[in-house]
């Protein structure tokens, strides 16, 4: 027979989570906003130690953080596309080149082709993608040679004492 106050569990017999907890994690995320102590808020919210307070409380922050910056990774790589095809269109359009207002054509007659703006277009894309990289954390990371001299050890020895107090 079911516990009435069991939690809801998965065909693959994990935690799922219940409309009910979320809001009770909600609920105890807003009360220690408001100053609660962990004890007070696992007291008003039936929880049994102040650590599963605690934990909700952490969860909903966690959460609320993530959302936040999904949100925003999505709405920078929506911009960055529409740079993108901004940038795609100068790159595929014919340029030519123009001197003090006049079109400069060569000895048959044709207008001369002006690369600079392809160039930048190539330029401004290679930008765009560094930044798309660098947003989804694509590139691997900068390894650094960091030597420690004596006078280093000296100073990470000196502060893991003042850290560790008296």
């Amino acid at each position: 027979m079911d516990k009435p106050n069991a939690r809801p569990h998965g065909g693959d017999g994990q935690f799922v989570r219940s409309l009910t907890t979320a809001q009770r994690e909600a609920k105890a995320a807003e009360l220690r906003s408001k100053g609660w102590t962990y004890p007070r808020i696992a007291a008003e919210l039936g929880y049994k130690h102040r650590a599963d307070a605690y934990n909700a409380v952490q969860k909903v922050l966690r959460e609320t953080v993530r959302e936040a910056g999904e949100n925003v990774r999505a709405l920078e790589l929506e911009r960055l596309d529409r740079l993108e095809a901004a940038a795609n269109e100068v790159l595929e359009r014919e340029h030519i080149t123009v001197s003090n207002g006049r079109i400069v054509s060569g000895t048959d007659g044709t207008p001369i082709l002006d690369d600079a703006p392809v160039l930048q277009a190539i330029d401004r894309l290679l930008k765009i993608q560094d930044r798309r990289s660098k947003l989804l954390g694509l590139d691997a990371p900068v390894k650094k040679d960091v030597s420690l001299t004596d006078e280093r050890v000296a100073a990470i020895e000196a502060l893991a004492e003042e850290l560790a107090g008296p």
